[in-house]
């Protein structure tokens, strides 16, 4: 439940009640490719500029589905999350399917890793907040 309500604060543009579930070591794994979401992000400041780039961009997510196995001290959470982002105009510009799975420690995401049903639509996406003049966040 906290996770789905984090979710709609990071919708809101309020990235802070996600990034506090985040343990100051933990890594974020994102598909490669040429888009500013891609590598490695470890640590929760390199996760901070993840979350901040994903609401520059405009991108709303929903969580469909979540399963968790293990104990408090190390759990494992897998979600199916839906995102999409909407141009100035309204118009559509990037939705895809997502399978993420986390792993805590003590309440605390340690690891994340992101699965996408199409990472081509991420460049898309990349494409598109270029022409729309979106810039990464370089802090």
């Amino acid at each position: 439940m906290k996770f789905r309500s984090d979710v709609a604060a990071l919708n809101r543009g309020d990235y802070g009640p996600l990034l506090a579930g985040y343990a100051e070591d933990a890594v974020l794994t994102f598909n490669d490719g040429p888009h500013r979401f891609s590598g490695e992000h470890r640590g929760r400041d390199a996760i901070e500029k993840f979350l901040k780039n994903f609401v520059a961009a405009g991108l709303q997510g929903e969580v469909l589905e979540a399963w968790t196995k293990g104990p408090p001290w190390a759990l494992s959470i897998a979600a199916r999350f839906n995102d999409r982002a909407l141009a100035p105009d309204g118009r559509e510009i990037y939705s895809n399917q997502v399978m993420f799975r986390l792993r805590t420690r003590w309440g605390r995401v340690v690891e994340q890793q992101d699965f996408y049903l199409d990472t081509v639509r991420m460049n898309e996406l990349e494409r598109s907040l270029t022409e729309l003049g979106v810039d990464p966040v370089d802090d």
